[in-house]
């Protein structure tokens, strides 16, 4: 029998999560409330108002964040001997009732983390804000080259399981604490080799407010998207593994860029001496370019059907 636990960062959610704990089943054997240095005191206005003798207040000293929150969570959890960590917002926007879906696929041995996916029922797409609604479809394509996830959608969802061996295995340490925890999350496990399923589920939109800004993410988020993916690269082609696509990737780049810097480089030329290049110079730029670009294509290919597969609990038991 897997023991459940269930992890909910606590910041200006005073309103909700009284409501919010009394609707968590049975399944759950422990409830983690993490204050984190919440300027409504809900750490306290739990303890005050909450009878649940699963529920732990852990208080911390300072704002470190959402991520930062559920890390103290995940850690406990595993002090606790959890098997399967569950991941709420205490804004009342996650339906506690879906957790029994959420272990399912984990506690069978298909997953090792599971995380919601609103983009699943177009009827529930019509009740999510129009400019979160493109925000998280941008983001969802940018992070499937980032973590190599290519079929999981919607990767700033908040509401995830995750089963102890792999969370034993992610550098806790090194994921980042506030709002880009979700992607930095599913970078890791695609690193760790962690199989990740996608759970469609409808959220609930009410009264709260997303704190997450637009600076945010065109500011803070790209430059952590490009040493992530390069870093993603290096290790699963280069590092664990060489494989074609490795070779793909080697020979399509340095291709694709000698084209292009020999075309540039007769093409200044040509403007200098005010005399059109030959056809003969147009086709060494541009065949160079051509088959970089298939080369490159392959390897995206490629990586599209390189996802992990077998479950790392799976994995484990079996050494």
């Amino acid at each position: 029998m897997n023991r459940i636990a269930v992890v909910i960062p606590s910041y200006r959610v005073k309103k909700h999560i009284i409501q919010l704990i009394r609707q968590i089943g049975a399944e759950v054997v422990s409830i983690y409330v993490i204050d984190d240095k919440c300027p409504e005191e809900s750490g306290k206005f739990v303890e005050e108002n909450c009878t649940d003798e699963r529920v732990k207040v852990i208080y911390h000293a300072k704002n470190n964040g959402v991520g930062g929150a559920v890390k103290t969570g995940y850690l406990q959890a595993l002090k606790d001997k959890a098997d399967i960590v569950i991941k709420l917002d205490g804004d009342g926007q996650m339906d506690p009732a879906l957790i029994p879906l959420f272990i399912k696929p984990i506690a069978s041995g298909r997953a090792d983390y599971v995380k919601g996916n609103r983009f699943f029922d177009l009827q529930s797409l019509r009740k999510m804000p129009g400019l979160r609604l493109f925000g998280n479809s941008v983001l969802s394509l940018i992070n499937k080259f980032v973590n190599g996830y290519w079929s999981i959608m919607d990767p700033t969802n908040g509401y995830t399981a995750i089963h102890k061996s792999a969370l034993k295995m992610l550098p806790l340490e090194k994921i980042e604490n506030r709002y880009f925890f979700e992607s930095d999350m599913l970078f890791r496990l695609g690193i760790s080799r962690a199989v990740v399923y996608d759970l469609p589920m409808n959220a609930r939109y009410e009264d709260e407010e997303s704190s997450l800004s637009i600076r945010k993410v065109l500011f803070e988020f790209p430059p952590k998207y490009i040493s992530r993916y390069f870093k993603r690269i290096f290790y699963n082609y280069f590092l664990r593994d060489f494989n074609a696509a490795s070779i793909e990737l080697l020979l399509g780049t340095i291709l694709f860029f000698a084209g292009f810097t020999m075309g540039i480089f007769h093409w200044n030329t040509s403007l200098d001496a005010m005399i059109p290049a030959t056809s003969g110079t147009v086709m060494l730029a541009a065949l160079p370019i051509i088959l970089g670009f298939q080369l490159l294509i392959s390897a995206l290919n490629f990586d599209t059907q390189n996802y992990p597969k077998q479950p790392l609990s799976q994995q484990l038991e079996s050494e």
